[in-house]
């Protein structure tokens, strides 16, 4: 297996720093939510990232898995990612939820492709076997 591409971010002060991508593109608040005892400020957090990162990289699944089978996904199909954090023990955990949109596709061809996605996409790879990550379409 070859590696096409690695980023690389170094994070500050745990949940309640800073988190910058080192090409520094981007550099980022961290808040603790008020739901899990921080202070609710205005920066995200690591569950946010999460899902933006893989609504985003879940999408381009979609697109790939689209293209083979030569369906045509509109410009207003979306992603919706749940990221939720759970206690699990002594640890902690992830809850994850994907919502599909496919305006102009049946159910069936959106579920077919959202389990199609599922398959090659990055992030549900590193998930599979460690959090069970739950599908739907609206």
């Amino acid at each position: 297996m070859s590696n096409l591409y690695t980023a690389e971010a170094v994070a500050t002060g745990g949940r309640g720093g800073t988190t910058t991508s080192t090409d520094g593109r981007m550099t980022l608040n961290l808040s603790v939510p008020s739901e899990i005892g921080g202070d609710g400020g205005p920066g995200t957090n690591p569950e946010q990232l999460f899902a933006l990162g893989y609504a985003a990289c879940f999408q381009g699944a979609l697109g790939v898995v689209a293209r083979r089978q030569k369906i045509d996904l509109t410009d207003d199909s979306t992603i919706t990612a749940r990221v939720g954090l759970e206690k699990k023990g002594l640890g902690f955990g992830l809850d994850i939820e994907l919502v599909g949109h496919f305006p102009g596709l049946t159910t069936e061809q959106a579920e077919g492709l959202m389990h199609a996605a599922h398959a090659v996409c990055p992030y549900s790879t590193a998930t599979q076997g460690n959090v069970d990550v739950r599908l739907s379409v609206v």
